[in-house]
């Protein structure tokens, strides 16, 4: 989607053109697909292709200097350049999380991960620390991420914590404020909303100055939705409209770099979870439910393709709670064909949940073979 950044990352990588499917500037055009046929991968799989490309970054973070094969990296002084080169492995890392899921991802981000972390014991200039310490923190919160996505949750807290720490060493209050928005959702997604609601105020309080437009709209946006889960329909209604003031305020220029992600699609997001919530308690909220989740996924990017699902199935719940459920099995039969192409155990964790919205309509036989499916499913995951 953004060739200028990928351009500027092959150029920081020194990565060969030969291997690249655009030009960069100043040197002749390659045809797209030259270099696969030339390979003979062109027929490869999903599956295939995403560990050809997992390799190759893994080759780069290698060539950089950054990641070691069956031996640890040899501690050596580092500067500038190797902090860039280990961002822009990450930005790559977290391009294929979004797009395929973390379960396919996980093991070579941690390692990645792990690897990095012993950089700070080498030698650098006083002045890269906190980039450095930044960049460490951030890659242990991506594998923490694709952990969680994998349903690892024993490894995802082992390396949020291990972020979080690396974090509060560099006194980077936005960097640890994203660690704890990530553990938050961990604990939602457990279902364990009361401790994630704890630590996603506690957050908030701590921010103080150090708080953004998108940090706050962010925070309240996770809040509403444990608020919902428990039952605060009115509070979490209101802390909804305190997020989406803050991020009417939101200038991209003046936000930290890992706020990047944060974009209406995952705002209306928040919106459509805590709707579907109350709908689960009065049905008069289904219509409004419907419409948030399918404001959500038309904002979401082509790149996101994980959260286009998740918002998939949200949406499919919420046509069921309002009494749609011909358009409920349209929606749902294609998000169980996209997640097929994805390597995601949250996303799977989600089909299932599916199964408590079917209530009011199991007699119908379509309903019935779907949650058939749905179950098998659950089998499959289990």
């Amino acid at each position: 989607m953004h060739l200028d950044r990928l351009a500027h990352w092959a150029k920081l990588l020194a990565i060969p053109a030969a291997c690249l499917w655009f030009a960069l500037p100043g040197q002749p055009h390659r045809p797209v697909g030259a270099a696969a046929s030339s390979t003979g991968r062109q027929d490869a799989g999903p599956d295939q292709s995403r560990r050809a490309l997992l390799a190759g970054i893994a080759a780069v973070a290698a060539g950089a200097g950054l990641l070691g094969g069956d031996e640890l990296v040899q501690p050596r002084r580092i500067g500038t350049s190797d902090v860039a080169r280990l961002n822009a492995v990450l930005e790559l890392y977290r391009s294929v999380d979004r797009e395929s899921g973390g379960g396919l991802l996980y093991g070579e981000v941690a390692r990645f991960a792990e690897s990095v972390y012993r950089m700070l014991d080498w030698g650098h200039p006083s002045g890269l620390t906190p980039p450095l310490i930044a960049a460490v923190a951030t890659a242990r919160q991506l594998a923490g991420w694709t952990a969680l996505d994998a349903g690892r949750h024993d490894d995802a807290q082992r390396h949020f914590v291990a972020g979080e720490r690396a974090a509060l060493a560099a006194d980077n209050a936005p960097l640890v404020a994203l660690i704890r928005y990530a553990q938050a959702k961990q604990l939602q997604h457990l279902r364990h909303n009361r401790d994630a609601l704890a630590t996603l105020q506690l957050t908030h309080a701590q921010l103080g100055s150090h708080s953004t437009p998108a940090a706050k709209a962010l925070l309240w946006g996770a809040e509403a939705a444990s608020l919902a889960a428990l039952g605060d329909h009115q509070t979490a209604v209101k802390t909804l409209g305190e997020a989406s003031d803050q991020f009417e305020r939101i200038d991209k220029e003046r936000e930290p770099d890992g706020m990047g992600f944060y974009d209406r699609g995952e705002l209306l997001a928040q919106y459509g979870r805590v709707y579907r919530d109350m709908a689960r308690r009065d049905r008069k909220h289904a219509s409004e439910a419907v419409r948030w989740g399918r404001d959500a996924i038309a904002a979401f990017g082509a790149a996101n393709v994980r959260s286009t699902v998740l918002n998939g199935v949200g949406l499919c719940s919420a046509l069921f709670l309002a009494d749609e459920p011909e358009q409920a099995l349209a929606v749902g039969g294609r998000v169980l064909e996209q997640v097929q192409a994805m390597s995601s155990r949250r996303v799977i964790d989600r089909v299932v949940n599916l199964r408590r919205d079917f209530v009011r309509h199991r007699e119908l036989p379509e309903v019935a073979e779907f949650e058939r499916t749905v179950t098998a499913w659950a089998v499959m995951a289990a």
